[in-house]
């Protein structure tokens, strides 16, 4: 299949610029800096994932004016990565009226206003990046949840159309409905664009890579340990939770590289079919899943990846419940940070 060359092995950035617990200028200025930016190139990795909240760029009360200071965070962060050798993907995990943890409150999609400016927020990264060629992709929207993929499809297009009347080359990652499920890949539009870039979150078995998860109300009390690989006896206690858990979570009586494997046939069927690129935009387990197994999952999915050629990003450097590193930037497990940037 084809390659995203130069994003095939990467990290994000998550809890600096978006999903920060307060807005706040010390924050900005010490979660990540150029130490952190100088460690990940030298574990070998090739570029990082910025994820990024559009309050830190523009404010609900003066819409399509932008906020220098919150840019240079962004300007930063290329800047480390063009030192270091790294490429860099600008995802929008929080747009005007949208956000993948807040659904009620979501407005995107049947706001015009919302609209314009998810587009006009796009403008205004082509033009400021325009000089900026392979080693910057965008990211349109992380993780859409809708009922189905109508309106996702008609606001995508409308945001790559924008970006091209800047940028007529730019990459451009997609990612599917659903939370980027490979389930719902064949549900997007076909493109005409050749830098059209595809993508998928991988987060399976739900109940092994976020056993005990304090916002998942039918995991965080979970009674068992959940292992990988893993067999009867986990799929017994799994049986046991009753259909809701059941219809929320699968799982299967062997749990192991197959599995995984079989997960991801949805997403290689469409990338054959169609003769596009993929990328995994998040994988990752929970700091709460033994370690022994957690270095398992990762290096199997790793390796699926690699026979693939799918490029990732795992979830993520620090903190945020899925660290490679503490919150002083120490190296929570070696072995782990091994498998991930092979």
């Amino acid at each position: 299949m084809k390659k995203l060359n130069g994003y095939m092995k990467g990290v994000n950035l998550g809890g600096w610029i978006s999903q920060y617990r307060e807005a706040k200028k010390e924050h900005f200025e010490s979660f990540i800096t150029e130490d952190d930016i100088a460690k990940i190139a030298g574990w070998g990795m090739d570029h990082v994932r910025l994820p990024i909240d559009y309050m830190v760029l523009e404010d609900d009360d003066k819409p399509f004016e932008y906020k220098e200071e919150g840019f240079r965070y962004i300007d930063s962060c290329i800047r480390w990565c063009e030192k270091y050798n790294l490429n860099i993907i600008l995802d929008l995990h929080k747009a005007p009226g949208y956000a993948f943890y807040s659904l009620k409150e979501n407005k995107l999609f049947e706001d015009e206003h919302m609209q314009q400016r998810f587009i006009r927020l796009w403008q205004e990264f082509a033009r400021r990046y325009l000089n900026y060629r392979d080693n910057l992709v965008f990211e349109l929207l992380n993780e859409i949840v809708e009922p189905d993929s109508s309106r996702w499809n008609r606001l995508s297009k409308r945001a790559i159309a924008g970006i091209r009347e800047i940028d007529e080359n730019r990459t451009i990652i997609v990612g599917g409905n659903h939370y980027n499920s490979v389930n719902t890949l064949h549900e997007l539009d076909r493109i005409d664009d050749d830098n059209i870039v595809y993508t998928f979150h991988f987060y399976e078995p739900h109940i092994f890579t976020h056993q005990k998860a304090g916002w998942e109300p039918l995991l965080k009390d979970l009674e068992f340990e959940v292992c990988y690989p893993s067999g009867e006896d986990i799929y017994r206690a799994y049986l046991s939770k009753g259909s809701e858990f059941i219809n929320r979570y699968v799982f299967d009586k062997t749990v192991d590289k197959e599995f995984l494997r079989n997960f991801l046939k949805p997403a290689i069927d469409f990338a054959r079919e169609r003769d596009v690129i993929l990328y995994c935009g998040e994988y990752g387990v929970i700091d709460k899943a033994p370690m022994d197994s957690s270095l398992k999952w990762h290096r199997d999915i790793s390796e699926l990846f690699i026979e693939y050629g799918i490029g990732r990003a795992v979830w993520t450097y620090k903190l945020m419940d899925f660290p490679l590193v503490d919150k002083d930037s120490v190296i929570r497990n070696m072995d782990l940070v091994k498998i991930v940037s092979t």
